[in-house]
């Protein structure tokens, strides 16, 4: 079998601040015997459905059970996305959450089926641990010789390169390669950097502080650390938390880890997965790694086929399985791919495995609630007459609508240059951008005008 590749690292990813629908919600809004409180961490009301959320958090973070799935299910508008993204900041930065869309698997390049598979292995995570030894100090002094040519843009070939620590300093000799990364890294004179002796990987950590006093001017991006202690060259243990997917995508690619970053996998095949699974098992064994079950969540589930029901009620069953947590708004509806009608649109026999959490519309107090974070969380002044306002649409209308219109009446707050958005901005709004109910009145009534219209192609097929 051929050697599992690792990747040597993991790197955070630039993210970009900005405000979605879901960007106020922090977390489940739960104390530490898992009661939720009435609004906490952007979560409002929905007491039941969040303390059974916080129920299968508990079981998620203990790692001790799999193929436990839970069903999310309630009107439009009721909360049961909130309550997913809750559940994923909840849980940490270690341990995955994958969400998906049903229509998602139906728009890739391969089968529904390698789509499910390649989700199920991103909610699992293994934490790998493993000992590298490194050489650790304080840059004293590089020394690089020039190419004897003298030709500009030749590479160096070789160089010294001296280090120190509190109790010791030493010279090494460098190569070519290494030079080129000292050099990636900018290194100079006062630095503490780490080299990786397997790898040849150099990580700068910082200015000395030693070297502070020689320096009258720093930036404020500028990090200073101590100089280390003992002796250079240690043994360091390092831990890595990778995807089943990732290390799948590694093993399969000639480019290794960076085939990560070419875009869309394609189908994998099953013997790379099989060698995939024998290795982790044997780090598991020998006490290398450590399996971590994320949860997969699938939006609108109503969208799976009978095929893909029934590849999930397979799949679960895998002892390496993560938490699938499904959510509709669909009530007795046709199962897609049959002529079947069952609850939510889903079978029988894979509701039967379902914990069901049901979410209730909210009352009028909790949506004037959740409409003041949302006016927080785009930095909206809003008064208390057009929050009113607002809470009255929003009864009459939908919540989203409500919400849609928050950052809509700021702009129009914005033109007439006020500073607190008022009633009349709110109602401004109202009349420029219709809700479903008035479109579909405006449709109604002037049905006639519209092309193709079906009332008058029945009428003139009847005629």
């Amino acid at each position: 079998m051929a050697e599992i590749k690792k990747p040597l690292e993991i790197n955070d990813r630039t993210k970009i601040e900005r405000i979605g629908v879901h960007s106020h919600i922090r977390g489940l809004g739960l104390n530490s015997s898992l009661d939720a409180h009435s609004a906490s961490n952007g979560m409002v009301g929905q007491l039941p459905a969040r303390r059974a959320a916080g129920l299968i958090l508990q079981l998620v973070r203990e790692g001790r059970i799999s193929g436990r799935a839970v069903l999310l299910a309630g009107q439009p508008g009721t909360g049961k996305t909130a309550i997913a993204m809750g559940l994923a900041k909840s849980l940490g930065p270690e341990t995955p959450f994958a969400p998906l869309s049903s229509s998602e698997i139906y728009s890739l390049e391969f089968s529904k089926t390698e789509a499910l598979t390649q989700a199920f292995r991103k909610a699992i995570s293994v934490r790998i641990t493993e000992e590298v030894e490194i050489i650790e100090g304080q840059v004293v002094k590089i020394t690089i010789d020039r190419p004897a040519s003298g030709e500009r843009g030749a590479a160096w070939n070789t160089g010294k390169l001296t280090l120190k620590t509190t109790d010791m300093e030493a010279v090494f000799e460098l190569g070519g390669k290494m030079i080129e990364a000292l050099m990636k890294e900018k290194v100079q004179n006062g630095d503490v950097i780490t080299l990786d002796k397997a790898s040849g990987k150099v990580t700068n950590l910082g200015r000395s502080t030693w070297t502070t006093m020689n320096y009258d001017a720093v930036g404020s991006s500028t990090k200073f650390v101590q100089c280390p202690e003992g002796e250079l060259q240690k043994r360091k243990e390092v831990v890595q938390c990778v995807t089943l997917h990732e290390i799948d995508v590694i093993n399969s690619r000639t480019q290794g880890f960076l085939a990560l970053f070419t875009g869309d996998t394609g189908e994998l095949s099953s013997e790379v997965r099989e060698q995939v699974n024998s290795k982790v098992t044997e780090w598991l064994v020998g006490g290398k790694a450590e399996i971590i079950p994320g949860v997969l969540f699938i939006d609108e589930a109503h969208m799976l086929d009978i095929e893909c029901f029934s590849f999930l009620n397979r799949a679960l069953e895998n002892e390496m399985a993560p938490i699938l947590v499904i959510a509709t708004n669909r009530g007795i509806s046709n199962i897609r791919g049959t002529n079947y009608r069952s609850p939510h649109g889903i079978p029988a026999d894979f509701l039967d495995r379902l914990l069901i959490i049901c979410t209730q519309p909210y009352t009028e107090d909790e949506i004037l609630k959740i409409l003041d974070i949302r006016c927080e969380e785009e930095d909206v002044k809003m008064s208390i007459s057009a929050k009113g306002l607002l809470m009255k649409i929003s009864v009459e209308t939908s919540l989203r609508y409500a919400m849609h219109l928050i950052i809509l009446a700021a702009l129009a707050c914005q033109k007439r240059k006020g500073a607190l958005v008022e009633r009349g901005d709110v109602s401004r709004v109202y009349h420029l951008f219709i809700d479903v109910k008035r479109s579909v009145q405006y449709l109604t009534e002037y049905q006639n005008e519209y092309m193709p219209n079906e009332i008058n192609e029945t009428e003139a097929m009847q005629s």
